[in-house]
């Protein structure tokens, strides 16, 4: 049974883009939050989307930013979370979550099997962070 451990919101403040000869590759710089149960806290400068593309292929992805906040215990603690994953055909994003953090409440979570889907928001996206319990 899949739980979501983790809410990302993701607001998109700049793109860069080059289109050349064997592919397409795509920055994509953003600021954000995270506010559940587990962990509230707010994504540091810095946070980049990189995404590239081959002629014929799905779009891949590559997210790295770290968050700082406090845990469940009221802790401060910071999060690094790299999501890696593709655009499928239909649009549907999947991802493969790795996350790092100095929180002891949320250490299980370095280990966990996670996933991860992302919906579009108003201002950017909505990343769903579970873990198969």
């Amino acid at each position: 049974m899949l739980k979501e451990v983790l809410t990302v919101n993701v607001d998109i403040k700049e793109e860069y883009e080059v289109k050349g000869q064997s592919g397409s590759a795509k920055m994509i710089l953003f600021e954000g939050y995270i506010d559940c149960d587990a962990f509230k806290g707010k994504i540091m400068p810095g946070g980049v989307d990189t995404q590239r593309q081959k002629p014929g292929e799905n779009v891949t992805l590559s997210a790295r930013y770290i968050v700082e906040g406090t845990d469940n215990e009221g802790k401060e603690c910071k999060l690094f979370i790299e999501n890696n994953g593709e655009i499928l055909e239909d649009g549907t994003i999947v991802t493969k979550p790795v996350i790092y953090t100095d929180s002891e409440a949320l250490s299980y979570i370095e280990k966990a099997e996670l996933t991860g889907t992302v919906e579009a928001s108003q201002l950017g996206v909505i990343i769903h962070i579970y873990t198969n319990l």
